[in-house]
C-alpha cells in the first residue's frame, strides 16, 4: 500500500484518509492530529461509525487555505 504522502502527490486517492495518514502526511504525531480535530484547527474530518476519516480533496483545500494565510500574514 502506498503512503499517504505518495498518494496525495500522485493525485487524489481512491479512499478516505485515516488519522494515521494525516499524521504521516504532515510529519506530526498522531496525538497532534487528534488535538487538531478537538480544537477544530486541522483539516476537516468526519465520522464513519466510530472511525474518523478525511476527504483528500478537503485536506488539499485546507492545505491551500493554510498556505494562503501564511502568505497573507
Amino acid at each position: 500500500m502506498a503512503s499517504a504522502v505518495t498518494t496525495l502527490r500522485a493525485g487524489l486517492p481512491d479512499r478516505y484518509l485515516t488519522p494515521g495518514d494525516i499524521a504521516e502526511l504532515f510529519g506530526v504525531p498522531l496525538e497532534t492530529v487528534y488535538q487538531w480535530r478537538k480544537k477544530r484547527t486541522g483539516p476537516p474530518g468526519f465520522r464513519v461509525g466510530k472511525h474518523v476519516r478525511y476527504d483528500p480533496a478537503e485536506v488539499q483545500a485546507w492545505v491551500a487555505q493554510q498556505s494562503s494565510a501564511g502568505i497573507a500574514a
